[in-house]
Order: C-alpha cells, then sequence, then structure tokens
C-alpha cells in the first residue's frame, strides 16, 4: 500500500511537470546570430506559451516554415511602419528603437504590399538586422504562428536572468 502511494505521488508530479512544460512554459534554444547581441547562438531560453498581449519590443518565438524562430516585435496590428535613416517610424511618428545593433535599411511596409499591418498579423524583425531573416523576408507573422514569449534566459548561467 505504501509502494502504490509512493508511486502515485510520483506520477502526479510527472503528470504536473508534462502539463507545465506543454502548456504553460518550455524551453527553447536560439538558433542563430539574428538576435546578437541580446541573445547568442545556442542560448536557452524560457518561453511562455500563447499569443496574447503581444507589445511592441516583445521578443517572441514564432514559427515559420518548419523552424521556430526568435524574433523582436516591432510593428502591431494597424500600424504603419517605416524605417527611415535608421529610425522607425509607426504611423510618420519616430519611435527609440534601442535594440537594433546594426543599420536598419530604409523600408516601408508599402514595399511588402501593405499601407498598414493587418489585424492578427505583427511585423517582427532581428536585433543583427544585417543577418536577419525577419518580417522583410517572409512578411507579416500571423497571431497563430506566435509560439509565446520569452523574458528570461536559462542558459549559460553566467548569462541567466531577465532579457530585454
Amino acid at each position: 500500500m505504501k509502494i502504490i502511494k509512493e508511486i502515485s505521488t510520483y506520477l502526479i508530479i510527472v503528470l504536473i511537470v508534462v502539463l507545465i512544460r506543454t502548456f504553460i512554459i518550455t524551453p527553447v534554444r536560439v538558433n542563430g546570430n539574428s538576435m546578437k547581441t541580446t541573445l547568442f547562438d545556442r542560448e536557452i531560453l524560457l518561453l511562455t506559451k500563447g499569443n496574447r498581449n503581444i507589445k511592441r519590443f516583445d521578443i517572441i518565438v514564432l514559427k515559420f516554415d518548419g523552424e521556430r524562430l526568435v524574433k523582436r516585435v516591432v510593428g502591431l496590428p494597424g500600424e504603419h511602419l517605416k524605417y527611415v535613416n535608421n529610425q522607425l517610424y509607426v504611423n510618420d511618428n519616430l519611435i527609440e528603437d534601442s535594440f537594433s545593433n546594426s543599420i536598419t535599411s530604409s523600408f516601408d511596409i508599402k514595399e511588402l504590399g501593405y499601407e498598414v499591418i493587418p489585424d492578427n498579423h505583427y511585423f517582427v524583425l532581428g536585433d543583427n538586422r544585417s543577418e536577419s531573416k525577419d518580417s522583410r523576408f517572409f512578411g507579416m507573422v500571423d497571431i497563430d504562428d506566435i509560439v509565446g514569449k520569452t523574458k528570461f534566459r536559462l542558459y549559460p548561467f553566467k548569462r541567466i536572468g531577465m532579457v530585454k
């Protein structure tokens, strides 16, 4: 009887861990240098699953072409977005973007065929703009392709902590 009680306790713990990992949080690995110097290749982040309450400059994980990509949200639904002389303009208002470590070439979302970002879509960029495959390449990100947000680095241990 005591063995059954111990086994059931361990099974409950395993079940709780599996449920949390499946539906709430899970580790995710950065692949590549598109988010350098904020995030580096092979770092491990803690991903909070879900696509609600996405805000400008959140770091998200999205599904694209069978991969999971880590990118920064720059444009929100209903906004007109452009970069001119390495500066971000949203609805013709200058927005401070201190995350990029490289020059962002001038562009306008009109070049992608959009006047504004459609409902339930987001415009994402990598912080290392010169090496990033992002919305400039694959277009707007549908909310259903957003796996979740990340704000915490788990590994390497010397860099563990919150991510901005």
